[in-house]
């Protein structure tokens, strides 16, 4: 309970710091303009490259900034380039993949088995039960008729993004970058 308690705590201190509203923005306009690149054979179907810096900022923020910018930035989205109807089941499925993803890579050894891990429990209980349930309650389809394609849609995306992850992490590590934003500098 004690190390739940701390990683929240820590992961709420990030919200305090100038470096880190900054890097939240940063990558929230990334994300947003990774968005456009969005591929969409259907209403229910979404190919998009946007969980890149999501991801990045569940890693080095946690589960409190995680699900404060899951909510921020899924409104922010929605006013600002518009798919459909806003329906607030989408923002609470955001809220909670900041969550899971804040608590089970911040501050954590990263490896490639953790991030599968992490997007595994993602997809398990947002992306197919849950994001699959707002669909059908906001455009009315079948539940069981929709499953089917967004698990295989699922299966085959998430060892092709965890993997992209993983070598993001890796490369900005390698570049030292990652050493930077996780501890900042004091420029005098």
């Amino acid at each position: 309970m004690y190390k739940f308690k701390t990683i929240f705590s820590s992961s709420y201190k990030e919200l305090k710091k100038v470096r880190s509203i900054t890097l939240l923005g940063m990558l929230g306009s990334i994300s947003i303009i990774l968005g456009y690149l969005t591929y969409m054979p259907s209403e229910y179907l979404k190919i998009t490259f946007n969980f890149l810096p999501n991801e990045f900022v569940y890693y080095l923020f946690g589960p409190v900034v995680g699900m404060v910018y899951g909510a921020s930035l899924d409104i922010l989205t929605f006013i600002i380039k518009p798919t459909g109807t806003f329906f607030f089941g989408f923002t609470l499925s955001a809220i909670l993949t900041g969550l899971i993803y804040g608590l089970m890579l911040y501050k954590k050894p990263l490896s490639l088995t953790r991030i599968v891990l992490a997007k595994l429990v993602y997809t398990l209980v947002i992306s197919i039960p849950l994001n699959t349930y707002w669909l059908t309650v906001l455009y009315g389809y079948n539940y069981i008729a929709l499953l089917p394609v967004r698990a295989l849609k699922a299966a085959i995306a998430l060892p092709v993004e965890a993997i992209m992850f993983y070598l993001l992490i890796k490369a900005t590590k390698a570049t030292g970058i990652l050493k930077n934003l996780k501890q900042g500098h004091n420029y005098r």
